[in-house]
């Protein structure tokens, strides 16, 4: 009887954020980077893009996901905080509105600000009058040839708008009064942001407002009564259909195509050139859109177009931006080979504070070496330009036996990795597309040589894609190893992945689905048991998600036998810290920054036999139970010292912290260093180990005093000088 009211009581759903809503919430973080005057002008234009960035993807995913259960008439609450998919609709649009309201607000102050620097965003019509002509004269020349106006009647039907593309809607009154519309779709290969200079003066109009200046030159002859531009978002978590298909990669392609022309979500606005709300209740109806999937803005849509303005911007005012930062040599590595070093002991690396490159040295060099034998490989997102695909064809080319599992399903990356894995194919790598049903999101790389006549494999694993482009700004970590027993494992690893055989069992990887959890609520037994015999329980973990119930409740019993539990949470967190009784001994702290803080890192204190390990999987149901995924252990004392030092860092970050209360809202992380921004401390951790190892290099015969302390000393120095 005690379990079942135990069980009933941590069931309660006042204790558990909603996931959507703690995703909002998260969004409202990169919103508030806009807001931070600590962060340059132009990286604050940056955040705004970000934020509608990560919208566009929340409503092609998330709520479209909904708004099929509510078309359904499945209304069944989710299993945490309760709600039906109705209600958490609801609870998104409440949510959503002020972000977005929040978010034009604050695109119009930095518009302001903008102009101290002779850069003034405005709409054509305010130019000056020289330019109002310069810009006709480019828009018959440039612009009109390219439009093409699309009347609404019964011989033309209404459209298939693509997904997040541009229009403009325009009225128009015919010769005899009557009324007609039409729609003018923005040509996507034309420059959006178009510059103009006069009295010193740089002006930036958006491509859709010239159009709009100049429509009444498409509809000759006719009145132009109204226009505006509105976009339309659809969705995109369409189904692709695994069991049967012959050919992924053709399946793959038919869903891509499907994804353009998905059912409406989101119909967005720009409402500085409409009056009124009824002059969108046309595209409503046509959408099959009610008035609460509108949204009508201040300001031009997609502000994902403030990417392309900071780029075009950068050069004429660097100061406007982050200070500069190179990527450091990896102090683990120093200027040794990263094959001859990692026979002696493992390898660790932090991305982007050290450089990716030695990943791709490691990748390329096999590709090259005669004693290489085979390279094994997880690619999940990689660049569009990678060298790591580069390097993987070279091996295959020089004879290596190279197996590459290419996931197809990564999602917004389905049509990249497609071709990715066409030009492996016809370079001679054995490609895989992954497991029915499961994504492969391990990162993982295996290459096995002749060291000294003795097969040895050598292991990558990582937190992150292997991708060179984001590794510059998402925080990773990872290792290389020859540790026999996890060299092992990769073995087994990619031949289960390729071929035909039981699940293995694993040494020293533990390997989603179903391990990862079962894994983590062991450890969390094991820390309350310990905690009972020893009262020093300690669970620290770092993740970009926590959702999975089973993990939180066991989480909740642990924090009420008083084991202390850190948790850094980057962005959705379903469980409520600080509530008396359940969740008091639980601290929340989210970190949103200069990078996208991507890492994952699991403690357990276990009176101090401590256990470290690294993953791809966050504490998400999805990447415990439909995913293929590796938790992997940090064995060395000093890797495991050096990962405590990073994340009690993190932990004191007074500027960039955010602690969650026990009402689920976040405040700015009052009980850090009101002066400590973690990731620039360990920009300078980073570049003073680098300039150590350069120092050391020209000392020849003289030691070289060390000025490393961890971080949180050198950081309080640091404040005395």
């Amino acid at each position: 009887m005690e379990a079942q009211a135990e069980q009933f009581y941590l069931d309660n759903p006042e204790y558990y954020n909603n996931r959507e809503l703690s995703w909002l919430d998260f969004n409202y973080r990169v919103l508030e980077e806009a807001i931070d005057s600590n962060n340059p002008l132009l990286e604050q234009l940056k955040f705004l893009a970000i934020h509608s960035s990560n919208l566009d993807e929340f409503f092609m995913v998330r709520v479209a996901g909904l708004k099929d259960q509510v078309a359904m008439n499945f209304n069944e609450p989710e299993n945490k905080a309760q709600m039906t998919p109705k209600e958490q609709l609801a609870g998104i649009e409440k949510k959503n509105r002020m972000n977005v309201e929040l978010q034009y607000k604050r695109f119009n102050e930095l518009k302001d600000l903008l102009k101290a620097y002779k850069i003034c965003i405005t709409q054509p019509e305010r130019l000056p009058e020289t330019l109002i002509e310069q810009l006709q004269n480019q828009f018959n020349t440039e612009i009109l040839p390219t439009l093409s106006p699309l009347g609404i009647d019964a011989y033309r039907p209404f459209p298939k708008l693509n997904n997040k593309m541009l229009n403009l809607f325009v009225d128009i009154r015919l010769n005899d009064g009557e009324i007609k519309s039409a729609i003018v779709p923005v040509p996507t290969l034309l420059e959006r942001i178009i510059k103009l200079e006069y009295d010193g003066i740089k002006y930036i109009v958006f491509l859709e407002d010239v159009i709009s200046l100049f429509i009444e030159q498409l509809f000759n002859g006719f009145e132009v009564i109204n226009t505006y531009t509105f976009r339309v978002t659809r969705n995109a978590d369409l189904t692709i259909h695994e069991e049967g298909a012959e050919d992924l990669l053709i399946e793959i392609e038919r869903f891509l195509k499907e994804r353009k022309s998905g059912a409406a979500v989101r119909l967005e606005i720009d409402s500085r050139h409409i009056d009124t709300e009824v002059k969108s209740l046309f595209l409503m109806n046509e959408l099959e859109l009610t008035n609460k999937d509108i949204y009508r803005v201040n300001g031009p849509l997609d502000l994902t177009v403030l990417f392309s303005l900071v780029g075009q911007l950068e050069d004429l005012h660097p100061e406007l931006l982050f200070k500069p930062y190179t990527p450091q040599l990896p102090s683990s590595l120093n200027n040794n080979n990263i094959y001859e070093l990692s026979l002696e002991r493992d390898i660790f690396f932090h991305h982007p504070y050290e450089t990716f490159e030695p990943i791709v040295e490691f990748i390329k060099e096999a590709s090259e070496d005669p004693n290489t034998l085979a390279i094994k490989q997880t690619l999940y997102r990689v660049s569009s330009d990678s060298p790591i695909i580069q390097a993987l064809k070279n091996a295959a080319e020089n004879g290596k036996q190279v197996t590459v599992l290419v996931e197809l399903k990564a999602r917004f990356d389905e049509e990249n990795n497609v071709q990715w894995a066409r030009m492996l194919e016809d370079a001679g790598c054995n490609v895989i597309y992954g497991m029915t049903f499961l994504k492969t999101h391990s990162k993982i790389t295996l290459v096995i040589k002749k060291v000294n006549g003795k097969v040895t494999p050598f292991v990558h694993l990582g937190t992150g894609n292997y991708n060179d482009k984001t590794a510059k700004i998402y925080t990773d970590m990872g290792i290389i190893t020859t540790n026999p027993k996890i060299g092992k494992d990769a073995i087994n690893f990619f031949n289960y992945l390729s071929g035909y055989s039981l699940k293995p069992e694993y040494n020293e990887l533990i390997v989603a689905p179903f391990e990862i959890r079962d894994f983590f609520v062991e450890h969390i037994e094991q820390e309350i048991k310990s905690h009972k015999e020893h009262g020093n329980g300690l669970i620290i973990a770092k993740m970009n998600s926590l959702t999975d119930k089973k993990v939180i409740k066991k989480l909740f019993e642990a924090a009420q036998c008083g084991v202390k539990i850190k948790l850094i949470i980057r962005g959705i967190c379903c469980l409520k810290p600080g509530i008396k009784g359940v969740s008091e001994n639980i601290e929340v702290i989210s970190i949103v920054g200069r990078f996208l803080e991507h890492s994952r890192i699991y403690y357990f204190f276990h009176n101090g036999e401590e256990k470290m390990y690294l993953s791809s999987a966050d504490m998400m149901t999805r990447n415990m139970i439909k995913r293929v995924e590796i938790l992997f252990p940090i064995l060395d004392p000093n890797l495991v010292k050096r990962l405590k030092e990073i994340i009690n860092l993190q932990l004191n970050d007074g500027l960039k912290g955010r602690i969650q209360n026990s009402k689920g809202e976040y405040r700015y992380n009052d009980a850090g260093n009101k002066r400590m921004n973690s990731q620039e401390m360990l920009m300078d951790e980073a570049m003073l180990s680098a300039k150590e190892m350069r120092q050391s290099q020209i000392t020849i015969g003289k030691p070289v005093r060390s000025k490393k302390n961890n971080f949180i000393n050198k950081f309080k120095e640091r404040l005395k000088r």
